[in-house]
C-alpha cells in the first residue's frame, strides 16, 4: 500500500522551531518596513524637485511598506482565527503588494526622462 504526500507527513515527527528565529523575524521584518517607510518619505519629499517619476517609486516604497505590515497582520489574525481556511485565504494574496509595488515601479521606471547634464 503506498503512502500519499498527506500520509507520509503525519508520520513526520514535528518540527522544531530554533529559539532565535521569533526575534530574527520580527526584527527583520521590523527593519524592512522602517526602511521602506524612509524610502518613502524621501521618495515623496524628493518628488516636488525632480518631477513624476520619483512619486512612482515612493508609491512602491509604500506598497513594499503596506507588504511588511501584512505580515504583522496576517499573524495577529492567524493567532486569533479558529478557521483554518480563512487564515489560509487570507495568505493566499501575501504577494499582492510586492505586486503593486513592482507596477509602481515599472511606471516610474517608463516616465524617467533624459537624464540632465
Amino acid at each position: 500500500m503506498s503512502l500519499t504526500f498527506t500520509h507520509a507527513l503525519l508520520q513526520a515527527e514535528p518540527m522544531r522551531i530554533p529559539a532565535y528565529f521569533p526575534w530574527v523575524a520580527l526584527g527583520l521584518l521590523g527593519l524592512g518596513g522602517l526602511g521602506w517607510l524612509i524610502a518613502a518619505v524621501l521618495g515623496f519629499a524628493r518628488a516636488r524637485a525632480f518631477g513624476d517619476s520619483p512619486r512612482w517609486f515612493a508609491v512602491s516604497a509604500v506598497c513594499l511598506l503596506l507588504y511588511h505590515v501584512q505580515w504583522f497582520v496576517f499573524a495577529i489574525y492567524g493567532m486569533n482565527e479558529g478557521n483554518i481556511e480563512n487564515v489560509v485565504g487570507m495568505a493566499a494574496f501575501f504577494n499582492l503588494f510586492v505586486a503593486l509595488g513592482a507596477l509602481c515601479a515599472v511606471v516610474g521606471f517608463m516616465r524617467l526622462t533624459a537624464p540632465r547634464d
